[in-house]
């Protein structure tokens, strides 16, 4: 049954391009991996667009299917929206994640809180340090009600 999960799993949307997210989140990804950049701390895009399907897998992680919990959020939230990414420090030829290496995370959190980002790593319930998203306030459910930030029509892909 679990090689039936994980081939389920590949039907799903789970992207890691820049490109999936929303043009606002695109650009300021971009400068959050190069502000890293400047600072020594190279970065991998783990996440960008996920749907409800996949939010759904991972929220069973550790629950329902084996695994560590990743995921508190059963409804789909900010990734679903092109509106959230995560990243995750990296070693210098990029081959493995450095998942404990506390200094370059916080230059991660330092350079995307400073371009506006919210950062997981701030949250007192579950702390998600690879997660960033913008939101300008809205809530998950907000958003999968129809609300969006003011400036998405500015640079929306699909209107």
């Amino acid at each position: 049954m679990h090689n039936m999960l994980v081939k389920e799993a590949e039907y799903m949307i789970n992207s890691r391009k820049i490109e999936d997210l929303h043009p606002k989140i695109q650009e300021l990804c971009r400068k959050h991996i190069k502000a890293c950049a400047k600072r020594g701390v190279r970065i991998i895009i783990t996440s960008t667009l996920r749907d409800q399907e996949y939010q759904n897998y991972l929220y069973a992680q550790g629950r329902t299917r084996p695994g560590k919990i990743v995921t508190k959020v059963k409804l789909i939230g900010a990734h679903g929206f092109g509106l959230a990414y995560d990243i995750a420090p990296v070693t210098s030829d990029g081959k493995k994640i450095l998942w404990n290496d506390n200094a370059k995370w916080q230059v991660i959190a330092e350079e995307g809180k400073r371009l506006g980002f919210k950062w997981g790593g701030d949250w007192k319930n579950f702390i998600d340090k690879p997660h960033f998203e913008m939101t300008e306030g809205l809530s998950y459910s907000a958003l999968r009600a129809g609300n969006r930030p003011s400036w998405w029509k500015d640079k929306a892909q699909n209107g």
